[in-house]
């Protein structure tokens, strides 16, 4: 008789579990705690970008040269600041997915952007001229897909 009501109420937790709203709903619950996992983690890659930055310049500037100037190439301190902008970037990509539990598409295009005008500004010019043709294509197409949903967005705004 146990056995018999354990198997019944097993049918009848996947009876509701299986329907359409229940399913959602843990999915929704799901992608919620993955969304602050990642933020977590994010937050860690921040700081440790910022320490690796901070580092970097402390001991560029006030214990490896007297003179006060930068022995790094500046190109790679640009782009260590770059690399904690970007973090930031998707940082708030994932609050804001948090707060609205929607992809916001125009956040992640700049963030993008900011990828791709990282990589411009740390290139190394004694690369292929293939690798330049590509970042231009890409920073086009990324110019024009944040132009077209900045334009859909201010039409839903009004």
């Amino acid at each position: 008789m146990r056995l018999r009501q354990q198997v019944a109420n097993l049918f009848r937790f996947f009876a509701i579990a299986g329907k359409d709203e229940s399913f959602l709903s843990a999915i929704s619950k799901i992608e919620n705690i993955v969304s602050k996992i990642l933020a977590i983690a994010l937050v860690f890659v921040i700081f440790i970008a910022l320490f690796d930055l901070l580092k970097l310049l402390t001991f560029d500037l006030f214990f490896t040269n007297p003179k006060l100037a930068f022995t790094a190439p500046l190109l790679k301190i640009f782009g260590m600041f770059l690399n904690v902008l970007i973090a930031l970037e998707l940082m708030e990509n994932i609050t804001a997915y948090l707060r609205e539990h929607v992809i916001q598409l125009e956040l992640v295009v700049i963030t993008a952007l900011t990828a791709i005008a990282r990589k411009i500004v740390i290139f190394d010019s004694k690369v292929e001229g293939g690798d330049l043709t590509g970042l231009a294509i890409a920073v086009l197409s990324l110019s024009i897909s944040y132009w077209i949903v900045r334009s859909q967005n201010k039409m839903r705004k009004h």
